[in-house]
């Protein structure tokens, strides 16, 4: 059975975020990048908001220093992955095509992302025949 996505509220991801830019980050650090006052109640929320990404795999804690530093353990390549797989799934019967046909459709992709997409699609191997094919 496929893998449930990993749920991110969008505060996590902002999370998130200030960690792909910044790699490893305090507490302190992270409330200072999403919060201009940097409050206790700030600090708390953003102390919480970890707790939970850590629960859910997303962050890694390391306590070896008094003022603990958070990472991302998951990327952001990772993250979108299981999310439109999911999407994949649960609309489109497991098929990618209706979701790629909806973005070239509604001209949201770039010259730039037409260019990488075709690349993708000519350099990527056969699919894999299964043994009832011919």
């Amino acid at each position: 059975m496929p893998r449930k996505p990993v749920d991110i509220t969008e505060t996590e991801l902002a999370i998130l975020e200030i960690l792909w830019a910044h790699g490893a980050a305090t507490i302190r650090e992270i409330t200072g990048g999403l919060y201009t006052r940097g409050t206790t109640g700030e600090y708390a929320t953003v102390q919480k908001l970890l707790e939970r990404l850590e629960a859910k795999g997303c962050v890694k804690r390391d306590r070896s220093s008094f003022a603990h530093t958070f990472t991302a353990r998951i990327g952001r390549e990772k993250l979108i992955g299981d999310a439109l797989e999911s999407i994949a799934r649960t609309l489109c019967n497991g098929s990618m095509t209706p979701l790629l046909i909806h973005l070239a459709e509604a001209g949201r992709l770039s010259p730039d992302d037409y260019k990488t997409l075709r690349r993708l699609i000519d350099e990527a191997p056969p699919p894999k025949r299964k043994r009832s094919d011919p």
